[in-house]
């Protein structure tokens, strides 16, 4: 990694949240690009190579609003109205659309904590989750792969609301985590700055990173699956 993370990346990130202020921002334009986005973008590079072997249908693109998200904050549907995130992240996801739910995504997100990274979904949809369920009870063989992964692992952790009262008790522990489920993700955190601010940051998470293929896989394939049955939908009705 030629540009790495640095203790300036994350106090820029921490003075610029408390600032909260355009003036000061523009004041500041060459340290975020330096400090913030040319880090983020060499990551983006940097892993890029591992994410098209999972997905070569990924977008690669290293650009913010591609894969880069931006650090001015959406305050129309918040309470908060904070201009600028003391957080940022990227992302590889099909499509053109960083934010969309048609598709999982794999990502990596640097904060004042430390870094977390996985994959998953942001908000999975309800006829997403419903037909990832239908896999899991059908016995689904991506999903036997996907789970054995998971439980074999103990890097990453299952996310995700689950219904407020059980609905598959019948079925075993280890695909009620699954199926209990109203989102889904997978999320590893460290609070491990030496390996933050380190040249080999991008060749751990590349490591890492490929214990969750299998699951990727399986979330990506009840995407296509969900998108079919909607497009059969929208041509029926037509």
């Amino acid at each position: 990694m030629d540009t790495p993370f640095s203790q300036q990346t994350l106090d820029f990130l921490f003075e610029n949240r408390l600032q909260d202020s355009r003036v000061w921002f523009g004041e500041h334009k060459k340290e975020y690009q330096s400090l913030v986005i040319e880090p983020l973008r060499q990551l983006v590079m940097d892993l890029t190579p591992t994410m098209l072997e999972l997905d070569p249908d990924f977008q690669t693109e290293p650009r913010v609003d591609r894969t880069i998200c931006r650090i001015w904050r959406d305050t129309r549907y918040t309470k908060d109205p904070s201009l600028y995130r003391d957080h940022m992240w990227i992302i590889f996801k099909r499509g053109g659309r960083m934010h969309g739910t048609d598709y999982p995504g794999v990502y990596f997100e640097i904060n004042l904590d430390g870094f977390s990274y996985g994959c998953g979904f942001y908000h999975a949809s309800t006829a997403y989750m419903n037909n990832l369920r239908a896999r899991i009870l059908a016995g689904d063989q991506e999903f036997q792969a996907a789970q054995e992964t998971y439980l074999g692992q103990k890097l990453f952790a299952m996310e995700g609301d689950c219904f407020k009262r059980p609905r598959y008790g019948h079925r075993t522990p280890e695909e009620q985590i699954w199926l209990e489920r109203r989102n889904i993700g997978f999320s590893a955190d460290s609070h491990d700055f030496s390996m933050l601010f380190s040249k080999e940051l991008p060749q751990k998470l590349a490591q890492d990173l490929r214990l969750l293929f299998p699951v990727y896989r399986f979330l990506a394939s009840t995407a296509e699956e969900t998108l079919r049955q909607q497009t059969e939908r929208e041509l029926l009705q037509r």
